[in-house]
């Protein structure tokens, strides 16, 4: 059974006629009348008692009307529902980021991609971009903001630089360096640190650094997450290293290191093996160009 058959049988029902239906259809009379055959040899029934001069509906073509109709209402509404998708005024994208870019570098984001597609579901998810590689790996993300290199095997992903960010030293008014203008990762040595819980790609960094350097950083409280890792600070717990774009929204004391420093680079990953969806494509657009009006 063919839509198209649906469609001629829905018109000679409605018009009583076979050449008038071939006429609203477009499509020759003979054409028309061979479909009509093909479809009441498929279904084993004739659906037209065709007399002279008078077409009328059999008890089948009575029962199969309402259901061709319905048939062709839903292809219809299929057809507007997927052109709706692919003209991005609806849809669905979900979006892994880190804390750390949830606080600063995301809403900017997402608030031009709402600009343009207000009628696109937006869905974030946050947590460590350790972790996120694993939930965009699983299929559960279209796309996500990761810190490469990668730390470690990961599968096949995708990924685009989107902008390198300085790492620097936070700590509260009155605690920390309050006379320094620059400092070393050495000055990190015997300072109490607050860290980040395992998965957070900061605190790997942090770590390494200070082991590259020699010593095994002290910590005075871990486990946290970015909110949790500066009110931990703003109490005078510690210090922590955290991204540029955090500390200037912090209200913390920040201090920058001195050259090479540390930093970091964000970039947008997907799935190799999947394409993403058109409206993921475009916030991936976006994302680009935000991110690089920051470098």
């Amino acid at each position: 059974m063919q839509l198209q058959q649906l469609r001629y049988f829905t018109a000679v029902a409605e018009t009583r006629h076979f050449t008038r239906a071939a006429a609203r259809e477009l499509v020759a009379q003979p054409s028309l009348s061979q479909q009509i055959r093909a479809l009441e040899k498929e279904l084993g029934a004739e659906l037209f008692h065709r007399a002279r001069g008078h077409i009328s509906l059999t008890d089948a073509g009575e029962v199969l009307l309402p259901l061709a109709r319905r048939i062709l209402a839903d292809t219809e509404t299929a057809r507007r529902e997927v052109q709706e998708v692919a003209r991005l005024r609806r849809g669905r994208v979900r979006l892994g980021a880190p804390p750390s870019l949830c606080a600063g570098f995301v809403p900017d984001v997402l608030s031009t991609f709402r600009a343009r597609y207000p009628g696109v579901d937006l869905v974030v998810h946050e947590s460590g971009s350790q972790d996120l590689v694993r939930v965009l790996a699983a299929g559960e993300l279209d796309l996500a903001l990761v810190i490469t290199p990668l730390a470690g095997p990961a599968p096949a992903l995708t990924t685009t630089e989107l902008l390198t960010e300085e790492l620097v030293v936070v700590s509260a008014p009155g605690t920390g360096f309050p006379h320094r203008r620059r400092l070393r990762i050495d000055d990190l040595r015997d300072r109490p640190l607050v860290m980040f819980r395992r998965g957070y790609d900061l605190r790997d960094l942090t770590v390494s650094a200070c082991r590259a350097a020699g010593f095994d950083p002290v910590f005075a409280v871990e486990g946290g997450e970015m909110d949790a890792v500066l009110g931990f600070v703003r109490a005078g717990l510690g210090v922590a290293v955290v991204p540029g774009m955090v500390a200037a929204r912090s209200g913390l004391r920040r201090t920058p290191l001195a050259p090479p420093g540390l930093h970091r680079t964000v970039s947008v990953a997907h799935r190799s093996d999947v394409s993403p969806p058109r409206a993921a494509r475009e916030l991936q657009r976006i994302l680009t160009e935000h991110g690089h009006s920051r470098t």
